[in-house]
């Protein structure tokens, strides 16, 4: 994937993918109400500033569970997300249990955009592309 960083902290970093057009969230440890909505309104920032439609976020490194966000994640910013131009999102899921919980309590909360969530990265990338 030829990637431009556009930032990084500790717990997420996120990129351009010149090859796809879209913006790649990679999130990292330990997560909290505080780190996710910190990258999340940075992704909203970033999103907005490179005009992307879609989004490949993968939390295969999270390590902890989050759900003190979900609702905010699904039902705030999911929404800022789509006005903001997102129509699709790739979501991969992390293999902590927790985590995953987090995600699936993030999907109950949000209606758009278009939000599938996955095992594996290139099965994400495979879906990203076909739309």
């Amino acid at each position: 994937m030829p990637l431009r960083l556009l930032h990084q902290e500790p717990s997420i970093s996120i990129y351009y993918d010149y090859h796809h057009d879209w913006l790649y969230a990679d999130w990292t440890g330990d997560q909290s109400l505080e780190t996710v909505q910190a990258g999340c309104l940075r992704l909203l920032e970033l999103l907005r500033t490179e005009r992307c439609t879609k989004v490949l976020n993968d939390n295969t490194q999270v390590t902890s569970m989050w759900s003190d966000a979900s609702e905010w994640v699904g039902a705030t910013w999911f929404p800022l997300m789509a006005e903001a131009g997102l129509e699709y999102f790739g979501w991969v899921y992390s293999p902590n249990v927790y985590s995953r919980l987090s995600a699936d309590l993030s999907l109950q909360h949000t209606t758009r955009p278009v939000v599938l969530a996955f095992d594996n990265r290139e099965s994400a990338t495979n879906w990203l592309k076909l739309m």
